[in-house]
């Protein structure tokens, strides 16, 4: 399944920029792991990793990621030299978003980092970064974005929850999703750094329906009953407190968002 040269060609049909470095292996632990091996070796910006399949696949606060074959596993390294790093998970899924409806699924992104269908998950987003004096030297930008409808594959409790490419009609080649990924991602990367305000924008515009919506948030320090206001320009989210006053949440303060009840 792994074929590197096919994300290259299709990435040229394309007339996208071609990557500093790509690797596609058959399995790995993952991706995400790998590329920071790359970047603590000195990788360029823009070199990819991608997998068939993870063995050890996960997702926000360590979460396990389900990674069976048939799935699109990637990772991107970016040394980022503007200040809204926050921005870079909104950016990705407004990008994975776009390239859904390349293959006929409409998406839309829940906060911080979900790619839905009708409510169910599509794809999701892992971003890790490493700092040092001078500010952020890297971000390891993890995507994963179930392809194919392998509900086998999957654990019993997550089948039904999960939505996939399939079901725009169409069977996609894992490839042909990366390099759609990849495309729209340097477009919405490149503008994270020279429009933040349309990166907000642009998410919002594909975000859930929640907006003025009783929500609860949990947190490491329990759950938030609050209402959904909207996403800042750091890419923080923007909600009302019991008492009407505005508080800005984190996305690494939070385990999870809900509909209240």
């Amino acid at each position: 399944m792994a074929d590197a040269g096919a994300l290259a060609s299709a990435l040229a049909a394309r007339g996208a920029a071609q990557l500093a470095g790509l690797e596609w292996h058959t399995t790995l632990a993952s991706t995400s792991d790998r590329v920071k091996a790359l970047a603590r070796a000195g990788a360029p910006e823009w070199t990819a990793v991608l997998a068939d399949q993870q063995s050890g696949g996960r997702g926000r606060e360590g979460r396990h990621w389900a990674s069976p074959p048939g799935g699109l596993y990637l990772s991107v390294l970016f040394r980022p030299r503007f200040a809204a790093v926050g921005l870079l998970p909104l950016a990705a899924g407004v990008a994975v978003a776009e390239a859904a409806r390349e293959f006929g699924v409409r998406a839309e992104l829940k906060w911080p980092n979900d790619t839905l269908v009708a409510g169910r998950k599509l794809a999701g987003v892992l971003a890790e970064a490493a700092s040092g004096a001078a500010g952020v030297e890297w971000v390891s930008l993890g995507i994963g974005v179930n392809v194919r409808s392998a509900q086998d594959g999957l654990p019993v409790e997550l089948r039904g929850q999960v939505a996939s490419l399939h079901e725009g009609g169409r069977a996609p080649e894992v490839s042909a999703v990366a390099a759609a990924v990849l495309a729209h991602l340097r477009v919405w990367y490149d503008a994270v750094g020279s429009a933040p305000r349309a990166v907000v924008s642009a998410w919002r515009s594909r975000a859930v329906s929640w907006w003025g919506e009783p929500v609860e948030i949990r947190t490491g320090g329990g759950t938030l009953r609050v209402r959904l206001r909207g996403v800042d320009a750091d890419g923080a989210l923007v909600v009302e407190m019991p008492g009407g006053q505005a508080r800005r949440v984190l996305s690494g303060e939070v385990l999870g968002v809900r509909r209240a009840g």
